[in-house]
């Protein structure tokens, strides 16, 4: 499965891919919602070009729990071993 070049790309680049398919859904959902309300073209395109940028918005505030500080990773594993040790003595 990995060998397929769009699995590669959405591996290499998760939150384009991840923005890609956000932006597509509620660009979607817009346009279901919005069908029958008579908006002009121009509308359209700011609705939809503000509906993308609130995706990529999403996305990136999302990704700020991606950069965990390193201090926290390594209190949270010395915590893991210390409650492993304590396991094992019992």
């Amino acid at each position: 499965m990995q060998n397929n070049p769009a699995v590669k790309w959405v591996l290499r680049h998760p939150r384009f891919s991840a923005w890609v398919v956000l932006a597509t859904g509620m660009v979607a959902l817009l346009v279901h919602e919005a069908q029958n309300v008579g908006l002009l073209p121009s509308q359209w395109v700011a609705l939809i070009v503000a509906t993308v940028l609130v995706a990529g918005a999403c996305i990136w505030i999302i990704s700020w729990e991606d950069k965990d500080n390193p201090e926290d990773e390594a209190e949270v594993s010395a915590a893991d071993d210390t409650a492993l040790e304590s396991e094992s003595a019992s």
